[in-house]
This record gives C-alpha cells, structure tokens and sequence, in this order.
C-alpha cells in the first residue's frame, strides 16, 4: 500500500495553461511556494495545453531527477473534462516512454474544507486593501481590479 509521497516520487502540478505569460508564471510561483513547504525533492509544474513545460516534459523531467513513481495532481477545483478525459490521456502518454515507472493522477482540489479559508483570506484581505489598510496583493498588483465598484 502507498501512503504518503517518498523521496522518489515526482510530483507534476498541472493547470490548463494559458496564453497570458502572467498566468502560466503563476503556475511556477506556485509550485516553488508547494516545493518550499512539502520539501517534496522532484516537484515539477505543466501545462495542459497553450503552453510549456507540457505534461509529457514534466514527467520527462521527473524520471530524469530520478523519480521512480509520478503523482499527476491537477490544479482545477472541480473535475470535468481535463480530469476525466485530457489529463490521463496525455499523462499515459507521457508515460509510454517510460516503462517501469507508475504513475497516478489525484483528484482535483474540490470540495476541500481549507478551500474555505483560503476564500476568506482571499475576501479579508481584498477587504482590508479596499479599505487602506493593506497593499495590493500578488494577483491584483498593478491591475487596479482590486477596487470597490459603484
């Protein structure tokens, strides 16, 4: 029985990709702030389509750092398509070139609890910057979005 991640496991955090750079530069920081956290050693990021590293390079990359295992985890919050259907079938893909190394594909993030607070931090600190109270963050910086509109 598997459980929990080993040090020869590479994990591949994917999103749809995009055809903004912004967004797929997202997707990095991303998975630098995970990498940091989990100290997970072979995490690597992909994207669906629009943009590189695809899936297939990801799980290249993995199996080069030594991963003897690939946790496909999509970063959507609810499964559809991509899930079902376009992330498998690119990831098995992926996977023909490298016979002997499994692979799974999570769940999507869903209806997770922490999902909650993530929200209400989110509306807090909107909240708090609308109010002067705060500097804009990452994601609105620049785009004067963040802003109370009458």
């Amino acid at each position: 029985a598997v459980s929990g991640i080993s040090g020869s496991d590479g994990i591949i955090i994917v999103d749809h990709g995009s055809r903004r750079r912004e967004s797929n530069l997202m997707l990095d920081d991303f998975v630098s702030m995970f990498r940091e956290k989990t100290k997970y050693a072979i995490v690597e990021p992909a994207h669906m389509e629009l943009a590189e590293p695809s899936i297939k390079n990801a799980f290249d990359s993995c199996v080069r750092r030594g991963a003897k295992c690939v946790v496909v985890s999509p970063f959507f919050l609810f499964p559809g398509r991509h899930w079902h259907k376009d992330i498998p079938s690119l990831t098995a893909e992926a996977a023909k070139e490298h016979p002997g190394v499994p692979y799974m594909i999570t769940a999507p993030l869903g209806l997770h609890e922490l999902l909650v607070d993530v929200v209400k931090d989110r509306i807090r600190y909107c909240l708090s910057h609308v109010a002067g109270e705060e500097g804009e963050c990452s994601v609105c910086a620049g785009t004067g979005k963040c802003r109370l509109y009458d």
